[in-house]
């Protein structure tokens, strides 16, 4: 039994005509014919009875007339369903991103999307760098955001921003207030920074390699797993640290930290998505606004 049975069906009961029943679903005679005796021969039960030149419901017929109806409505809601999909007026979606991302720079592209989008349901999950790209690579996420280098054959990384990360300490720390600090200076103080795997520590000990100077040889006088944490421990004396001049800015109003005069590389943020994952049309609706947010094509 298929839908298009049943709908021939329908079509020919409510008009007691197989003729008239044919041409309201733009079918020929003999096809309509030909689907209500299929119909009536797989089942063994007849549905109509000739009278003169017309036909009547029989009694299984009015009884599967309900029965047929019902099912088509069925069938027309759940197309409604996979429409409403394809519409952007449904689903989830599922997003990772790295603190710096998740806290200062995603949560506007996410409340845009949302309103632009209120029947869909979006998820934010934070984590560092790696832990993002172990998550689209093993397809928990469909989408992840890094601040840092992802080396993956799995995984295809677009820029989508740009931030800048800048050198903070205490503000009665000695280089609070001295003028054109050098890289090799870097290596003469305590430092708080982030745990392995972080964007924000990658991206300074790349700064560090630029410098043509060794991570390994920098004085790590703690390591914290948030970037909050990290700006709480140098607002409290413990050492310098490299952090987003976002994760910075208000402390840097307030006083409670203060910039070095030493200027960094910028780092890009980075989109992530699976190669051999199609992007549902919801990622591919979130992506494009992203992209062209971005100024990509």
């Amino acid at each position: 039994m298929t839908l298009e049975q049943l709908r021939i069906f329908v079509a020919v009961a409510e008009r007691q005509h197989v003729t008239r029943g044919a041409a309201a679903l733009n079918l020929a005679q003999s096809a309509a014919s030909a689907a209500i005796s299929a119909l009536e021969a797989s089942h063994g039960t007849r549905l109509f009875d000739r009278v003169g030149r017309g036909i009547v419901l029989t009694e299984a017929g009015r009884v599967f007339l309900g029965e047929a109806r019902a099912v088509l409505a069925r069938a027309e809601a759940a197309g409604r369903v996979l429409a409403s999909f394809g519409a952007l007026e449904r689903g989830s979606l599922a997003v990772h991103a790295s603190q710096t991302i998740a806290s200062y720079w995603l949560p506007r592209h996410l409340v845009a999307f949302r309103r632009a989008f209120p029947g869909v349901a979006l998820s934010l999950s934070v984590g560092n760098t790696a832990e993002v790209a172990a998550a689209v690579e093993e397809r928990v996420a469909e989408v992840g955001f890094v601040e840092g280098a992802v080396e993956s054959p799995l995984l295809e990384a677009v820029p989508v921003a740009r931030d800048h990360l800048i050198v903070v300490v205490a503000p009665d720390h000695p280089w609070a207030t001295r003028k054109g600090l050098q890289p090799a200076d870097l290596m003469t103080a305590g430092w708080v920074v982030r745990e392995a795997g972080s964007g924000t520590r990658s991206a300074f000990e790349d700064a560090l390699r630029a410098g043509g100077l060794d991570p390994q040889q920098l004085e790590i006088a703690m390591q914290m797993p948030t970037n909050e944490a990290v700006r709480a421990a140098v607002e409290a004396g413990m050492g310098a640290a490299a952090l987003s001049g976002s994760v910075a800015a208000g402390a840097l109003e307030a006083g409670l930290l203060a910039a070095v005069d030493i200027r960094l590389p910028p780092r890009t943020f980075s989109v992530l998505t699976h190669r051999e994952r199609q992007p549902s049309p919801l990622c591919a609706a979130f992506l494009g606004r992203i992209v062209r947010g971005a100024g990509g094509p």
